[in-house]
């Protein structure tokens, strides 16, 4: 007898005893987890949901936390001002064993229901705000500038960056590549910053 469920986006084709990674779950190694999103089961007499099984689940023991392979992220701009950012990210996965398909009683085995929230006491990542601060908090105090000044700064754009805590030329030519991934208000063009140098040396 084999399943078809859900989780993290994905669908997987499952039997008892098969191993397979899985977006995070929250739990810990050794825990028991049911998946109930199960789309489909197969065997003697196939059973196909609408989207789901009612009643059916895939029970399965978390061996450990995991993360995938590397990926890596380069960016490179071809301009008079060009720019390249390499930036990787390994992604978090679970390591689950299938222990029991379930065709029906799933809703009433009370094991904890597979989810992909962060387990509790793990620190949450930083939020785009914080970074967006951070970069703030960085750039050097200066008097306020005339933002609209640089070519293709407008009012509505000189209010993204003030609001990005960029105020002033200078802290605006100041800014390194990395804080200027950060602002998320604003997309920072490599041109006013070589503008901003020119303007805060006067």
């Amino acid at each position: 007898m084999f399943a078809v469920l859900k989780t993290g986006g994905k669908q997987y084709k499952v039997q008892a005893g098969d191993v397979l990674r899985v977006e995070k779950l929250a739990a810990d190694a050794g825990e028991k987890v049911q998946f109930n999103d199960v789309l489909m089961l197969g065997g003697d007499a196939p059973v196909v949901g609408a989207p789901f099984v009612e009643g059916a689940g895939v029970q399965a023991e978390v061996i450990e936390q995991i993360k995938g392979d590397k990926v890596i992220k380069f960016v490179k701009r071809r301009r008079k001002h060009s720019s390249k950012r390499t930036v990787g990210h390994r992604q978090k996965l679970t390591l689950v064993k299938i222990t029991d398909i379930l065709s029906s009683g799933a809703d009433k085995s009370g094991i904890k229901a597979a989810t992909g929230s962060a387990p509790a006491g793990e620190a949450a990542p930083a939020a785009k705000p914080a970074k967006k601060a951070e970069a703030k908090a960085e750039a050097p105090a200066a008097a306020a500038d005339d933002l609209t000044k640089l070519n293709g700064v407008g009012p509505a754009a000189a209010k993204k960056l003030v609001e990005a805590g960029i105020e002033s030329f200078a802290a605006l030519a100041a800014l390194s590549d990395e804080q200027i991934a950060a602002i998320d208000t604003i997309k920072v063009k490599p041109e006013w910053v070589e503008q901003a140098k020119e303007l805060a040396q006067g």
